[in-house]
């Protein structure tokens, strides 16, 4: 069975299978971040940039800014949750108060390049 993921209301909520999971507005604390030199960074996500399956995981990138600096920009993928059974859908979203690691993915190379 297949995960369906998408972005609802511009950006506030993430879609799992037809159902809202995973909303913003939350803090979310950084281990580390290209956004800016806060370690930890202390991250208020105002918005869902990009979503995708990378099964079970379901990650994003997220707008948003550091609360102690300020500085405003957009996260490298964070997973947001796992769906557990691929049959039933069913979906955990993580703890925003844990400490979470940025990802930059390995973009593949266009063959045609």
């Amino acid at each position: 069975m297949t995960t369906d993921v998408h972005q609802l209301d511009d950006g506030a909520w993430i879609s799992v299978n037809d159902s809202r999971e995973v909303n913003v507005s939350d803090l979310w604390l950084l281990a580390r971040s290209d956004l800016c030199g806060c370690e930890p960074t202390d991250f208020l996500a105002e918005g869902f940039v990009e979503v995708e399956p990378d099964p079970p995981d379901i990650e994003a990138r997220i707008a948003g800014r550091c609360i102690a600096c300020g500085t405003e920009g957009v996260t490298d993928w964070l997973i947001v949750g796992r769906v557990i059974d691929p049959e039933s859908g069913e979906f955990y979203g993580v703890d925003h108060e844990s400490v979470h690691v940025p990802e930059k993915r390995r973009r593949l190379a266009d063959p045609g390049e």
